[in-house]
Order: C-alpha cells, then sequence, then structure tokens
C-alpha cells in the first residue's frame, strides 16, 4: 500500500496528503495513526510519545485541515474588504478633484459674492491654498486671478513682478528664540549651585574649571527599547487582520522554528498562512505577519503576551488550541503565562496537549482545560527510547573535560570516532566554560543556551545539522522536540536535576531508527539526581569504562545490585524533597 493512502486512510483530504508527500513521509508513526483520527473528530487529546515519533506532524496536519473552512471564509471576507477600500478611494479621488475645480471658480468671484462663499471661498480669496485642495496650491492661483484680489483689496501676500507674472512669497522659517543671551549665561554660570560648597566666585578665583554645558543622556540602544518602539506602534488602518484559528504554544524558539518548517511546507499546498513569533526575533517583521491575516500561529509564551498586551494578536477566533510539550509549559515557570493564554482563547474550542513524558502530577491541572479528552500514550511514562544505547560513566567532577575529550578522540562504546556529539551542561556558564576548553583542544563546537542571540543560535543548530561542528554544547533549550538527523551520542556532561529532562536530552539521539548511545558522566555529588533518574524510568543505567582512561581513585563506581524501587523514605540524610538537594550522607547501601 502506497504512503497516500496509509494517510489517506486517516481522513486527511487530498491538499494536506500533497503536503505530507512534500515532506517526505512515508509511513504514519503510532501516535500519528491514533491522533490524528481523533484530532479530525473534534476529540481534545492527551497524547503521550517518545521523542521522534512525529509529533508534530501528529497535530499539525489535522488543525490544518480543522480550520480550513474558516481560513478560506476569512480569506473572502478580506479580499471583499480590500475592494471595498479600493472603491472608497477611488471616489474619494473623484472627490478631491473636483473640489479643486470649485476652489478656482470661487476665488474669481470673491470680490461679488463677499460674505455668500464657504470657508474654501474665503482661503481662495486671501491667497492662500485649500486644505486637502493640491490644485489650488500648484497653478490655480494666476496672475490674473491674484492680481484682480489685489485689486479688490484682498488680503493676501503675493507680489506682481514687473514683467506682470506673480511672484510667490517665500514660507517663513520660524526658528525657536534662544533662552538667554551669552551674558545671560555667564551669569547663571557664576551662581552657586545647590548642594555646592562655597561661592562661584571662590571657585573662579582658586583656579577651579568653570562648569560646562550639560550633557544629554545618551539613548539606551538595546533590544529592549527598541521592542518596546516596535510593539508601541499603532497597527496600520488599512490592514483587514484575521485569524488566528488554531493556536500552537512551544517552550522554546528552536522548536518553534521546528513546527514551521513543518506547517510551512503544508502551507504551501493548501493555501493557508502560517505566523512564527517568538523572543529573539524583530517585533515588527512579526507584527506585519499578523496584520496580514493568520490561519496558524505558533508561538511562545513571553512574546505571544506582550504582543496581546498591544492588542496585536486576538485569540478570539482559535478553534483548535495546541500546547506542546505540556509538562514543560505546565511547569511553575510558565503556567501563569500559559493560564492566560488559555484564558484568552474561546471556551468553547478544541484542546491538544502532546509530550513526550505526561506526569500523573499535573492531570490534575489538565483536567480544567480539556473537555472529555481521549488519552493516547504510545510508550509508558519515562520510558526511555529503544534504540538508544545508555551508558554510566563514573567521575569525579575535576576529570570530566578530560573524560570527553578522550570520548571524542578514541570513540565510544561503537568503537568508532563519534562526528556529531550533544553536550548537556547544566548551566549556561558551564556551557561556556566547556566551549572554550573544547575550542583550545582543536575541537570544532559551538554553544547553545538562552542568553546568546537567535541569529547565532540559529547558526549554531544549522551548522551542527550540517557536519560543520563536530560538538555543540547546549544547556536544556536542546532537550525538548529538537529534531537533528545522525546525532551519533549524546553526553549528559551534568546529571539532569530533573527525570524528565533526562528523558528528553538522550532522546536526541538513536532517531529514526538509527541507534545512538548516551553517556552520562555522574560525579559523587550527583548520585541523588541519578537515583531519581533510575527511579523514574525504572531501570538501571549500564556502567561503561573508557579503555585507557586513567579514572581517579575517590570516583563512586555503582552497585549493580542497586534496587529501581523508590523507599518510602529517604536514603540519604539531608536531600531535599524529590532528591533535588545535595545534603550529606553516605552511598554504601546502593554503591
Amino acid at each position: 500500500m502506497s504512503m497516500t493512502n496509509l494517510f489517506a486512510e486517516l481522513g486527511l483530504n487530498e491538499q494536506i496528503l500533497e503536503g505530507v508527500e512534500a515532506l517526505g513521509f512515508t509511513v504514519p508513526t503510532p501516535v500519528q495513526s491514533k491522533a490524528i483520527p481523533e484530532v479530525l473528530a473534534g476529540r481534545d487529546i492527551i497524547a503521550s510519545a517518545q521523542t521522534g515519533t512525529g509529533k508534530t506532524a501528529a497535530f499539525a496536519l489535522p488543525i490544518l485541515q480543522v480550520i480550513a473552512d474558516a481560513s478560506r471564509t476569512a480569506r473572502e471576507r478580506q479580499a471583499a474588504e480590500i475592494a471595498a477600500d479600493l472603491k472608497a478611494s477611488a471616489g474619494e479621488d473623484v472627490r478631491k478633484n473636483a473640489g479643486g475645480g470649485v476652489g478656482v471658480d470661487a476665488s474669481e468671484d470673491v470680490g461679488g459674492d463677499a460674505g455668500k462663499g464657504t470657508t474654501c471661498d474665503g482661503l481662495a480669496a486671501t491667497g492662500k491654498s485649500v486644505p486637502g485642495d493640491k490644485s489650488a496650491s500648484k497653478g490655480d492661483d494666476s496672475p490674473a486671478v491674484l492680481a484682480d484680489a489685489i485689486e479688490k483689496g484682498a488680503s493676501t501676500s503675493a507680489k506682481v513682478n514687473p514683467d506682470g507674472s506673480i511672484a510667490r512669497p517665500r514660507r517663513r522659517h520660524h526658528t525657536k528664540k534662544k533662552l538667554g543671551t551669552s551674558s545671560s549665561r555667564a551669569e547663571k554660570a557664576k551662581t552657586k549651585r545647590p548642594g555646592a560648597g562655597g561661592s562661584s566666585a571662590t571657585a573662579a578665583g582658586s583656579g577651579a574649571p568653570k562648569p560646562g554645558p550639560r550633557r544629554k543622556p545618551r539613548r539606551r540602544k538595546g533590544a529592549r527599547r527598541q521592542g518596546e518602539d516596535a510593539l508601541s506602534r499603532q497597527a496600520d488602518p488599512n490592514a483587514h487582520p484575521f485569524g488566528p484559528f488554531a493556536l500552537v504554544v512551544t517552550p522554546t524558539r528552536e522548536l518553534a522554528a521546528q513546527i514551521e518548517e513543518v506547517v510551512s511546507v503544508v502551507c504551501e499546498k493548501t493555501g493557508q498562512r502560517a505566523v512564527v513569533v517568538m523572543g529573539g526575533a524583530k517585533f515588527k517583521r512579526q507584527i506585519k505577519g499578523l496584520e496580514a491575516g493568520c490561519d496558524l500561529l505558533v508561538a511562545t509564551p513571553g512574546r505571544l503576551i506582550d504582543l496581546m498586551d498591544h492588542d496585536h494578536v486576538n485569540l478570539d477566533c482559535v478553534q483548535c488550541l495546541v500546547l506542546d510539550e505540556a509538562d514543560r509549559m505546565l511547569d511553575m515557570g510558565f503556567w501563569p503565562s500559559v493560564r492566560r493564554i488559555v484564558a484568552a482563547c474561546p471556551k468553547k474550542r478544541q484542546t491538544l496537549l502532546f509530550s513526550a513524558t505526561i506526569p500523573p502530577s499535573i492531570r490534575g491541572t489538565v483536567d480544567a482545560m480539556l473537555t472529555d479528552p481521549v488519552t493516547i500514550e504510545i510508550a509508558r511514562v519515562g520510558q526511555t527510547a529503544e534504540t538508544v544505547e545508555e551508558h554510566l560513566c563514573p567521575v569525579v567532577q575535576s576529570q570530566k573535560i578530560q573524560l570527553l575529550e578522550a570520548l571524542l578522540d578514541a570513540g565510544g562504546a561503537s568503537g568508532e570516532r563519534p562526528d556529531r556529539v550533544l553536550v548537556f551542561c547544566r548551566t549556561k556558564r558551564r556551557a561556556d566554560d566547556l566551549e572554550r576548553h573544547l575550542k583550545k583542544a582543536g575541537v570544532r563546537v559551538d554553544v547553545m543556551h538562552a542568553d546568546r542571540p537567535q541569529k547565532a543560535r540559529e547558526r549554531a543548530l544549522e551548522s551542527f545539522r550540517e557536519g560543520k561542528v563536530q560538538v555543540l554544547v547546549a544547556t536544556d533549550v536542546m532537550s525538548r522536540g529538537i529534531d537533528v538527523s545522525g546525532i551519533d551520542a549524546v553526553v549528559n556532561f551534568d546529571v539532569p536535576m530533573d527525570p524528565e529532562d533526562y528523558v528528553h536530552r538522550i532522546g536526541r539521539t538513536g532517531r529514526a531508527g538509527a541507534t545512538g548511545h548516551a553517556y552520562t558522566f555522574v560525579a559523587p555529588d550527583e548520585i541523588t539526581p541519578l537515583r531519581e533518574i533510575e527511579y523514574f524510568t525504572r531501570k538501571l543505567v549500564p556502567i561503561w569504562e573508557l579503555a585507557g582512561f586513567a579514572y581517579d581513585a575517590t570516583r563512586i563506581v555503582p552497585n549493580d545490585q542497586r534496587s529501581t524501587t523508590k523507599p518510602t523514605r529517604s536514603l540519604f540524610c539531608g536531600s531535599r524533597g524529590r532528591g533535588r538537594g545535595f545534603g550529606g550522607g553516605r552511598y554504601g547501601r546502593h554503591y
């Protein structure tokens, strides 16, 4: 059975199928096979699937078909409004031209019908141009007309040249009067300043320099000020925006850009329009995109709220709301923003939640947003991809960089030198430090985190995708939904504090059926988060050692017989809730 028939069985129309073919999709993934029919049926969905299983297409393809009727109606209305505006502007031009002729005629009758004319008559009699009358200001005040007006006593500033022509008066330039003269400014300089000790005369006698002119403060040139200026500008009155009819909210800019790559290909076939708004990009370009009309809007929470506060986007027409990476979107950091966005959407809508992990802790939160949802669970919560081989590398903190360099030179568990390696660090500063160390060692490396400009982040990701960069050091900004094919290995330089982040990190490799390797460097002070990961995934991470590497004797090597079941009480004294802290304690029970 052909690819087109396989996707057609899911209920997609011909235009969407053309987009699927343009994307190069061959066979629907399990999450696509289950989610697409439910979305087309108008059901709310909670979908959980492993990374790299095609969740983006699972919601992007059907929602474009759901909003197709609304998109068509909006375009027809926009075309009708533009045609009406053109017709009205043409009529206005005709009225202006007619008004110019009346102004000339009125100026000729200024003497005979004084007091009977309109405002245009009076302005013509004084030799002034009528506001909005272009013809009167250019050539309708002929010498004969103005001379006739002068003879009849009309007030005018025009002069008659000796040859009989009319000399137009020069426009007077009004300049602001300077406040005070040089002498007065000198006197002010001699006066005593408030709060200054001694008199000005004493200061002058002692040879102190005279106070110079006060400088204007330099205008701060920053993205914030530029963004505020762009947001504060008025919307285009001639624009006829429509939509959005579907809204996709995603936590990171990179994920938003990746969704745009998928929907833009399909929109070329359907005739619909997708707009992406995210931080780090220019406000003006995004505002113009919204003013032109939008069928599908892909947005990060912060930028979307900024545009909502300045009335550049309206969510009253949203029919489908998608929260991508829902577990992170509903995290404490994003929940206030997500709550505002959800409240701005109509209550009667379709809501879709997609993520690799949807823990039970957020079920109570999402239930208030959904109506009789369908749960699609392709994989168990916390389950990692079968195509990823996991390796645990016990090492001390001071040897992590050396171990990474040796791993890049000698090759990992596969025995081959990796071409593309994605290294995750816990903090931005740590990522920058590691990037500098690797660059000094001659490694083709780049760094990616939230503090880098958007253009630099895009260049780094593109260089890594094209193979120009061997190692990409990143924070968890790269752990969610980023699809880069051909990643040979993922290295957890720092053990993630959140077990969900571990699942997302190692899911960057082993995609599309290929085999990948994930290495986790664990130091003695990272035991607690490691145990949380093993509790979450319900399996042990096997130990792997690099042959020939001189490990420090103070490292802690785990016990193969450790349990994957979380105990009822804390294993380590001093740990703070879910093992997020690094309080003291001994590890002899499991290690």
